[in-house]
This record gives structure tokens, sequence and C-alpha cells, in this order.
């Protein structure tokens, strides 16, 4: 009997913060254990996410997770650094994919077959598969980072740009995990040394 071809699933977490490393996840469900309830982590509620995660991990045929540091972001882009995670993740699948489903507009270098489906975590279960695993991973790694600098807002709002980080960002200015090649982080960055000369 043939075998079933083992379409991965890949997605990424955190291209648009300013802070802190760029997430990926590839999984590979099996069709003998379905998960209901899949769907783009971004419309799921933090609670869900999490019950779904251990689901995922659970009963995927395989899944990896990976991620591309702040330092590797600022010295080849974010578009490259989102690519590398997801090649990361790809290759740390326990078992051999034979075909790639990528949410977006660009496809990794795994030399899989692959297609680029743009919103695909809303539309293809193993890419929101991916996209959890990829965004829980990334708000735990952001937690732990909190409490490393608590004066930030970290677990709150993950590194993305909103007020409150902004906020904080002009009056304490980057800390390790800032991402130097973001414009408002370079601002903020100029701005302190101002002060400091």
């Amino acid at each position: 009997m043939a075998r079933t071809i083992r379409t991965c699933g890949v997605d990424e977490a955190g291209r648009g913060p300013l802070a802190g490393a760029v997430f990926a996840a590839a999984v590979i469900l099996d069709p003998e254990k379905p998960i209901h309830g899949l769907a783009d982590s971004k419309l799921l509620s933090r609670k869900r996410r999490e019950k779904l995660a251990g689901e995922i991990t659970a009963n995927a045929l395989a899944w990896s997770v990976a991620s591309a540091t702040v330092e590797e972001i600022d010295r080849i882009n974010i578009l490259q650094a989102t690519l590398l995670a997801m090649r990361r993740a790809v290759e740390g699948l326990a078992v051999a994919a034979d075909e790639m489903l990528v949410d977006g507009l660009h496809l990794p270098a795994t030399g899989l077959p692959g297609r680029a489906i743009v919103e695909g975590d809303r539309l293809i279960p193993e890419i929101s598969a991916a996209s959890i695993l990829a965004k829980t991973a990334r708000d735990r790694d952001m937690a732990q980072w909190d409490a490393q600098f608590p004066n930030y807002g970290f677990a709150a709002h993950k590194g993305y740009g909103t007020p409150a980080h902004l906020a904080a960002l002009r009056r304490f200015g980057p800390c390790p995990i800032h991402r130097l090649s973001f414009a408002p982080v370079r601002a903020a960055a100029s701005q302190q040394r101002l002060f400091v000369n």
C-alpha cells in the first residue's frame, strides 16, 4: 500500500515585535488523530491556544519549534531570520516531511517541495497547528524575559510596539533583547546616547 504523503505546515510568530527572537514551528499532523478547533493562533484566546498546543504536541506525527535570535535578526534582517527559524523548525522534525505548506509569501530553503499560502494559518490545519506552537513558545519566552527586564512589560505586550512599550523604550532605552535594526528601537538608542553624552 502506498504511503501517505507527509505534509508539514510551517508558520512563524514574532516578525513584527521590537524585541525578542522570532519563532517558527513545523507540524506533521496524524490523520488517525484529528485535532479539533485548529485555527490561526491570533484568533484564539491564550487559554485555548495553550490547550491546543498540548493536543498538538501529544497527537501530531511530528512537530518542531525553532527560533532565530535578536542578533541574527539585526544581522540578516527580519525576513531572512524568519526563513532561518522556519528552516530550523523543518530540519528539527523527528519524522521527515515530503512537502511543506508555509504561511505567507516566502518559502524557507529546506530542499522540500512546497507552497507559500497567504492566510494559510486560517485555511490549512497543519499551518494552523504550526502557528499555535510558534506563538505559545514565543509567548513563554517573552514571559521569561519579562522577569529579567521588568521595566518593559514584555509579558503583557510580547515585545510589540504598544504605547506602553514605546513609552518604556523612551524612558529606559533598549535592553539586550531589543532589535536595534527596527526604527523605534534605533531612535530610542540615539535618544539615550544624547542623554548620556
